[in-house]
């Protein structure tokens, strides 16, 4: 198992309009095979910052089974025209 973390900045003013595209869009992310969760968290104190918690089986699953789909250009459409900047993202896994 991996976990995506993306650090998401949105535009200030935006946050309510890019809640409402995150839910509208989700689907898009949440039908692919190997995706075992997904939640996204908004910052208390830095209200435009948020940070997307995705769990993969792996990171070829989040590559191919959501990136290199029709699906991922959906997405970000919804949702990028909210951003401040490209989004940081990276996999983790576990330490056991």
């Amino acid at each position: 198992m991996v976990l995506e973390v993306a650090e998401i900045k949105i535009t200030p003013g935006q946050e309510a309009a890019f809640a409402d595209a995150y839910r509208s869009a989700k689907d898009f992310v949440a039908v692919s095979p190997g995706l075992r969760s997904i939640r996204m968290t908004q910052g208390v104190e830095n209200p435009s910052r948020f940070v997307l918690l995705i769990e993969w089986d792996s990171v070829e699953a989040h590559e191919q089974g959501f990136r290199d789909t029709d699906r991922f250009p959906k997405w970000r459409e919804a949702i990028g025209p909210y951003f401040a900047q490209p989004p940081l993202v990276e996999h983790f896994e576990n330490i056991e």
